[in-house]
C-alpha cells in the first residue's frame, strides 16, 4: 500500500538538503561538485514521484529489479533526457528487457551478462555504458567480480560490440567501515583504467556513506531514503 502523498516542498526540501551535503563533501577532499552525478533509486515509489523529481531537475534514476525498471520507464516515456540506470543485479534471462530500457547498466559482474546485453542490441542501438560490478568482501555468493577477475573482465566486456565500459560500481561491505572499501574500490578502477583508458566512472556510494565514496573518487552516487522518504510498503 502507498503512504499518504505528502507536500511536494517536503521531497524539494530533502533533495536539496542531499545536495547540499553532496556539494559538502566534494568541497571537503577538493573535488568540484559538478564533476559528480547524482542518481536517484526510487525503488519501490510510484512514477508519479519519478515526475515529481523530473520537475525539481532530476535527469538521473535509478532501479534494482527488472520489471520495476521497465515499467517505470515505459511509463515516463514522455520525459525527455530523463536516464534510468540499472542496478541490480542482472539475470541473462532479463538483459533484453534490462537493455531496451537502460541508459546505463551498473552491475555486470560476469561474461555471460556482458555478452546477454550485447546480443540483446538492435541495428542502429547507440553503445550501451556499463560498470563492472566488484565484490569488495570475501564472500564469493555477494554479487560482484572477484577482484583477481577483473581485468580479463573489462577486456572482454570492452570487446562487446555494443557495450561501452565506464568504470566499476560496488556495494560497501556490512561488516567493514565503508572508507577503506571504498579506497579498495579506487585502486580497481584504476586496474580497469590500465585496460580501457577512458573508463573513469566509479559508481559507489547510498545514502548512509556518499561522504566516505565522495573521498575516494566516485564520480556517481546512489541516493535512496534520503531523497525519497521511506519506501512504501508492499501489499
Amino acid at each position: 500500500m502507498l503512504p499518504p502523498a505528502e507536500p511536494v516542498d517536503a521531497l524539494a526540501a530533502r533533495l536539496a538538503d542531499v545536495d547540499s551535503r553532496i556539494a559538502d563533501a566534494a568541497r571537503a577532499v577538493g573535488r568540484d561538485p559538478g564533476t559528480i552525478t547524482r542518481i536517484v533509486v526510487t525503488k519501490f515509489h510510484p512514477v508519479s514521484l519519478v515526475a515529481q523529481l523530473y520537475a525539481m531537475g532530476v535527469r538521473d534514476v535509478g532501479e534494482n529489479r527488472q520489471q520495476e525498471f521497465t515499467d517505470k520507464a515505459s511509463a515516463a516515456e514522455d520525459l525527455p533526457g530523463l536516464r534510468w540506470h540499472f542496478i541490480g543485479q542482472a539475470q541473462t534471462n532479463k538483459a533484453r528487457a534490462i537493455r531496451a530500457a537502460a541508459s546505463v547498466v551498473h552491475s555486470v559482474d560476469r561474461i555471460r551478462i556482458a555478452d546477454a546485453l550485447d546480443a540483446a542490441s538492435s541495428e542502429g542501438d547507440l553503445p550501451l555504458d556499463v560498470l563492472l560490478q566488484v565484490n569488495l568482501t570475501a564472500d564469493a555468493a555477494r554479487g560482484g567480480v572477484a577482484p583477481d577477475a577483473l581485468e580479463s573482465l573489462a577486456a572482454h566486456a570492452a570487446g562487446c560490440r555494443s557495450l561501452r565500459v565506464r568504470g566499476v560500481m560496488a556495494v560497501a561491505p556490512l561488516d567493514e567501515p565503508p572508507a577503506p572499501a571504498f579506497e579498495r574500490l579506487h585502486t580497481y578502477a584504476d586496474r580497469v583504467r590500465a585496460v580501457v583508458p577512458d573508463a573513469g566512472w566509479i559508481s559507489a556510494g547510498m545514502t548512509a556513506d556518499f561522504a566516505e565514496a565522495i573521498a575516494a573518487g566516485a564520480t556517481h552516487l546512489r541516493i535512496g531514503s534520503a531523497i525519497t522518504g521511506p519506501r512504501p510498503l508492499r501489499g
